[in-house]
């Protein structure tokens, strides 16, 4: 199955987090088909913080849905998040966006992610690496969705 993730950090060594979210994801099994650039980018929701690193990966994995959703929350374990509060300061957040062209609502997942459509700090790296893919839902590109997208706040690509 193809998915698409979308890892978040705004604490600690944000490169470092990125990366070894990544090499974790490849232990447990994703094969990364391709990633974004890395984005620094303005906080959404809760603007008194630290900026975000933000990153699409594109991946292949045989879990399903759920199983996916439980190697996340593993690794941002392994990563250091703990909780905080919505949108607050994380070490790392990991969301599913896509799974291939699945649709699933249940109480622990809501694929395609409920926000995707609604920001910019998705819909850019997505855009990258995956402007003409469909969304299921709402059957307009990725490339459609960000050129049709509200969203102000601050995404540029990080200079390295």
């Amino acid at each position: 199955m193809i998915v698409f993730l979308a890892l978040g950090t705004n604490l600690g060594d944000r490169l470092a987090n990125l990366r070894l979210a990544c090499d974790f994801f490849e232990k447990a099994g994703l094969v990364t088909v391709d990633k974004s650039s890395v984005y620094e980018t303005e906080p959404f929701g809760v603007t008194d913080q630290p900026w975000f690193l933000n990153q699409v990966i594109k991946g292949e994995c045989a879990f399903s849905a759920d199983e996916l959703l439980s190697v996340s929350q593993k690794i941002e374990r392994e990563v250091g998040r703990y909780e905080t509060y919505k949108w607050g300061p994380r070490v790392i957040d990991i969301d599913i966006l896509l799974f291939g062209d699945e649709i699933l609502e249940s109480e622990k997942l809501t694929i395609p992610h409920v926000g995707l459509a609604d920001r910019n700090f998705v819909l850019i790296p997505l855009s990258e690496i995956a402007s003409d893919f469909i969304h299921p839902l709402l059957k307009k590109s990725v490339k459609e969705l960000l050129n049709e997208c509200e969203d102000d706040t601050i995404v540029r690509p990080l200079l390295t």
